[in-house]
């Protein structure tokens, strides 16, 4: 019960922490593309990598590896709205954009994923 506890509360404070990080990176860029998703989704992949590597490499053990992975990460990271993201830009007639956000944001996050995991090997 306290993990589930735990997990709750770090999905909550990953949630309002992707809001924030969404709200920076929208404000510094011109561009009608989701920067701030893309940073958010990169970012959490990254620290899904470590925290990865970390457990399989160093012994994390399994409640922290939940806490930041399930709980933290999931509430941070968002694949329903960098789906939406890019069928709104298609829908808005931007299929370039639609589909590097699509193809693109796989690609930035497999890519930090794999960093984050590498990194924790080390």
């Amino acid at each position: 019960m306290l993990l589930a506890l735990a997990v709750a509360l770090a999905a909550g404070v990953g949630a309002a922490l992707r809001y924030v990080v969404d709200q920076v990176v929208r404000g510094t860029h011109v561009l009608d593309f989701p920067f701030g998703t893309l940073a958010v989704n990169a970012t959490g992949s990254l620290l899904l990598g470590l925290v990865t590597g970390l457990s399989l490499h160093h012994g994390l053990a399994a409640d922290p590896t939940v806490v930041l992975s399930a709980g933290f990460a999931g509430g941070y990271t968002t694949l329903s709205t960098w789906a939406w993201e890019s069928v709104a830009l298609l829908e808005n007639g931007a299929p370039v954009k639609s589909l590097l956000n699509a193809v693109g944001t796989l690609a930035v996050c497999l890519a930090t994923a794999a960093l984050g995991l590498g990194l924790a090997a080390l």
